[in-house]
């Protein structure tokens, strides 16, 4: 079940549903819109590897914006501080970031029982479109849980995306990969 613009109220009146900073206009009838924090990261190599760390470069979007380009991934990161703890949020795009043709992530829309953080955006673009920080982007929207959670993501030791930043964060895919070489180098964990 979705909660409605009551429900995220109580929600972070209990102090289960944490948004900062908050205003009161970005909450909707089921869903609370999240801006574009003033931060882009893109990778430096055209060919990116899941095993390593992958070279990156942050810049900071100008006051005049910033045009994306179609065929380059750029990692943007949310104004908002969010924690969720007995629901599960989702990140969706807002259907005027979509019109014009922007992605704000690839595959990533669901956050875990027990995140605490700001919300890497994966952005891509069909055509040239530019940005700006503080921008609306997308809308969370919270889902009740049915039961008991046994590990919040927040106690997890596997959470790769714990550290909090308000920057955005690369894939740590590689950390998917303790203790093993990549072709080649044969260790292997047993």
């Amino acid at each position: 079940m979705i909660l409605s613009d009551a429900k995220i109220r109580a929600a972070m009146e209990e102090g289960r549903i944490v948004i900062r900073p908050f205003r009161d206009e970005s909450l909707g009838t089921n869903s609370y819109d999240v801006h574009l924090g003033p931060y882009l990261t893109v990778y430096r190599t055209a060919a990116l590897d899941a095993r390593r760390p992958n070279p990156s470069e942050e810049f900071r979007i100008p006051k005049t914006g910033f045009v994306l380009i179609p065929g380059q991934l750029y990692l943007g990161v949310t104004e908002e501080y969010t924690e969720t703890h007995g629901f599960v949020p989702f990140l969706e795009g807002k259907s005027s970031v979509g019109r014009l043709g922007i992605d704000i992530h690839s595959t990533a829309g669901k956050g875990d029982e027990g995140f605490c953080n700001y919300w890497t955006l994966e952005m891509s673009v069909k055509i040239p479109v530019r940005i700006y920080a503080g921008m609306p982007v997308g809308q969370l929207i919270y889902f009740e849980i049915s039961g008991p959670v046994e590990r919040s993501y927040s106690s997890k030791r596997s959470a790769k995306y714990r550290r909090v930043s308000a920057h955005p964060t690369p894939s740590r895919m590689y950390l998917n990969f303790p203790n093993r070489r990549t072709p080649g180098g044969s260790r292997r964990r047993r």
